[in-house]
């Protein structure tokens, strides 16, 4: 999702620093921005010191291990990933006084007791769990950026990602779409886990990336008019596992 963000940044005008530690990610999808003039990729994790001489007017923070396996084989990462990275990522925005945008997600809301979720919903988290460590990084990012907003008055915006697939993905993140085309290509049975009843929502990555981009653009006092600093961003149609892999 990061090179694809870059992509509609530069493509609507803007400079771009991207940083990444490309511990899950992969070089080769930011090839053909390399020699662009106006972007510049920084290899560094968010959890070390993050150090950026020009001005910026945006910083938007996507880093995290969003994949099942990913934040399995790492969970120590994937929580200091959303704690000292989200920190460091607010104490830069401060410093150059810019707008905060963090890439949440749905699984701030665990396994939620009603479907589909406003942003009102508190969720139902289990903090120990063998998913936590991603529910948790993400739930604590939102509670800092939250908390930067209120005491030091930083422009914050939060958009709380559901599935969303498209060009690039990893096919082995582990993710319902990647799992069945990759198993349905090499004739094998498609998987489902635990019953037959789950519905999932899914949305194409550039769908995805203009919610995003309008929600960096729109100004403060609009989200505030219509108490919006965090928002669901996702497909409005409920779909069926179990259905979906039958069709």
């Amino acid at each position: 999702m990061g090179s694809r963000l870059c992509d509609r940044l530069i493509y609507v005008g803007h400079r771009v620093i991207g940083m990444d530690n490309v511990i899950n990610g992969r070089v080769s999808n930011l090839n053909h921005r390399v020699a662009h003039i106006d972007f510049q990729f920084i290899r560094n994790s968010v959890t070390k010191h993050i150090s950026i001489e020009e001005e910026v007017d945006s910083i938007l923070h996507f880093a995290s291990t969003a994949s099942p396996k990913d934040y399995s084989s790492y969970p120590i990462h994937t929580l200091t990933v959303g704690a000292i990275g989200t920190l460091n990522a607010l104490r830069l925005v401060r410093s150059k006084n810019a707008c905060f945008c963090l890439a949440s997600t749905s699984e701030v809301y665990g396994s939620p007791l009603e479907s589909p979720q406003n942003e009102a919903y508190w969720g139902n988290v289990n903090p120990v769990g063998p998913r936590n460590v991603y529910d948790e990084a993400k739930r604590f990012a939102e509670s800092i950026a939250m908390a930067y907003m209120r005491e030091h008055e930083v422009n914050t915006r939060i958009i709380r990602i559901f599935n969303t697939y498209g060009l690039r993905m990893r096919p082995s993140d582990g993710k319902v779409l990647p799992n069945f085309i990759i198993q349905a290509l090499t004739g094998k049975p498609l998987t489902i886990y635990r019953d037959r009843s789950q519905t999932r929502s899914f949305c194409y990555v550039d769908d995805l990336l203009g919610g995003c981009y309008r929600m960096l653009t729109t100004s403060a006092a609009s989200l505030d008019l219509c108490s919006a600093r965090t928002i669901n961003l996702g497909g409005n149609e409920e779909i069926s596992i179990y259905h979906s892999h039958i069709e």
